[in-house]
């Protein structure tokens, strides 16, 4: 396509162009942006326009994708630049003596449950817990991989069921 056809057919369409930009943006200086982000990329690939398709069509779709990866990329943006808390006003306490009677009796209790787990579904459990991959529970268990990643999965809805009921209590 040369210049003077695809800019005649821009200014044929402008009008349609500049409504579908505001309709997808809501705002008037979004819109012109993302008309002229559509207009350039448009141009830029105009050699890949054929013939005798539907030119409105054509560019009203990569205004579209034009809008979607512009609205992925500031929701990206704006995850990554979300302020901080102030950190300096935690108390740091590097005195502070490190308690783990509390962690080794909510270890044990765990333990014990764990074992009241039929042996089927507590090796495998303890296993990954341990930090064994499913590839490696299953060559050691000689199961399929699918049988012993059910396993895990019954095994930890049987101590949350567990857990809670505890808890009740």
């Amino acid at each position: 396509m040369s210049d003077y056809t695809f800019l005649s057919k821009t200014g044929e369409f402008q009008a349609l162009f500049r409504s579908f930009a505001l309709r997808l943006t809501k705002n008037q200086d979004a819109a012109d942006d993302l008309l002229q982000d559509t207009y350039y990329r448009a141009y830029k690939s105009r050699e890949s326009f054929k013939e005798g398709t539907n030119f409105k069509s054509w560019v009203t779709t990569i205004m579209h994708h034009a809008f979607i990866n512009d609205y992925r990329r500031k929701k990206v943006r704006s995850h990554i630049n979300t302020p901080m808390p102030e950190l300096w006003a935690i108390p740091q306490d590097d005195h502070g003596v490190k308690n783990i009677a509390e962690s080794s009796l909510i270890y044990a209790e765990l333990k014990a449950l764990i074992e009241q787990l039929p042996a089927m579904y507590a090796m495998p459990f303890m296993m990954f817990y341990r930090g064994f991959e499913y590839r490696e529970i299953a060559t050691h268990l000689r199961l399929p991989i699918g049988t012993v990643k059910s396993r895990i999965f019954v095994a930890r809805t049987k101590l949350k069921a567990k857990i809670g009921v505890r808890s009740l209590r």
